[in-house]
């Protein structure tokens, strides 16, 4: 029997899928966490701070959830 749950929050840049955000690769990033048995709990727009130097680019914030075994 599950007792509570877990969360897992996965950042998503531009720069780290290859420039524009595509829908096929963030659906390809939802696909390989449900086979884990992570449910898409939100996706939150973000300004994601790079590693160099001042200002960000634009990124979204995946939170999963599942239940604890």
């Amino acid at each position: 029997m599950a007792t509570g749950y877990e969360y897992k929050v996965v950042e998503l840049r531009e720069g780290l899928i290859g420039g524009k955000m595509s829908g096929d690769q963030l659906e390809k990033v939802l696909n390989e966490h449900a086979d884990e048995g992570w449910q898409l709990r939100t996706i939150t727009a973000v300004e994601v701070k790079g590693r160099i130097g001042p200002g960000g680019v634009d990124g979204v914030l995946v939170t999963f959830e599942r239940a604890r075994s």
